[in-house]
Order: C-alpha cells, then sequence, then structure tokens
C-alpha cells in the first residue's frame, strides 16, 4: 500500500504529537508560514479561507519554519501569540519544522517527494508554498509562495 498524509505524527504548537490520521476524510491545505516575511498577510486569507470552508471539510494545516531568511526567529509561544493576535488564527498550528535539508519534517519529505516543484525540483523554495492534500490523504497539488490562498480557492472547492 503506498503511503498517504496519514502515516506521519507530528507535533503541535504546544509539543503534543498529533497524528495526521486525526485529518481522515478532510481536504488539508499544509503550509510553512513564518511571522515576519513578505507573504505573511497570506496568514488573513487562510483564516477567511478555513472559516468559511471548514464545515465543508478543509483544514488548513500551518508548519513554522524559520529555513527562509530567518523570518520565524520566535519560539511556540511568540509563534502563537503572534497569529492569535494579528491574525485570529483558529486552523492548527504545529511545532517550528525544517522543510528542507537533512533535517527537514518526514512529513514534508514525503510531500516534496510526491509533488515535486518546478522543473522537479524537490526543495521548498520559501515560506508559505502550500500543499493541497486530498480526502484520501494522497498529495494534490503544489503552489508557490506567490500564489495567493484565494488563487488556489478553485482547486480547493473542487476536491473538497
Amino acid at each position: 500500500m503506498s503511503q498517504t498524509i496519514y502515516d506521519f505524527e507530528v507535533k503541535n504548537i504546544n509539543g503534543e504529537s498529533v497524528s495526521l490520521a486525526h485529518f481522515k476524510g478532510k481536504t488539508l491545505l499544509i503550509v510553512n508560514v513564518a511571522s515576519k516575511c513578505g507573504f505573511t498577510s497570506q496568514y488573513k486569507e487562510l483564516e477567511e479561507i478555513y472559516r468559511e470552508y471548514k464545515t465543508q471539510g478543509l483544514e488548513i494545516l500551518a508548519f513554522p519554519c524559520n529555513q527562509f531568511g530567518a523570518q520565524e526567529p520566535g519560539d511556540a509561544e511568540e509563534i502563537k501569540n503572534f497569529c492569535s493576535l494579528n491574525y485570529d488564527v483558529s486552523f492548527p498550528l504545529f511545532s517550528k519544522v525544517d522543510v528542507n535539508g537533512d533535517e527537514a519534517a518526514p512529513v514534508y519529505q514525503f510531500l516534496k517527494e510526491s509533488l515535486p516543484g518546478i522543473l522537479g525540483s524537490k526543495a521548498v523554495k520559501w515560506n508559505f508554498t502550500k500543499f493541497l492534500v486530498d480526502k484520501n490523504g494522497v498529495p494534490h497539488s503544489r503552489y508557490a509562495p506567490t500564489d495567493k490562498p484565494r488563487d488556489i480557492l478553485k482547486d480547493i472547492k473542487e476536491i473538497l
């Protein structure tokens, strides 16, 4: 049987282990986020989309990452406070991860293998790279940081 997103366990922002099998049957938008990035304002659209489509089975999973220009320097508490105070984020936040390199989180290794980027590149290029995963846990589409959440809404609605 081939691997799905549900085979992975991650840590939430409070450091507790969470099996991604918890999200079985949901459409997932997985995003590596950062608080001090030019794309940080995408949190606003992500939250709007989450509130609008959560009841239809959408989950947005945000993984803070400090690998690009050190734009997520804070600890878990600072990240939670930033997201709450600035964007009233209600979708799940996870512990800070690496998305590239030897220390890349296994879930990101899986996503990059499943959906290579431009010219077959496996590397995540920057913060706010988005991976859309279908209800069966199979990676569906990959989007660049410059793709705003509203721009990919058509694809999200298609597989909800």
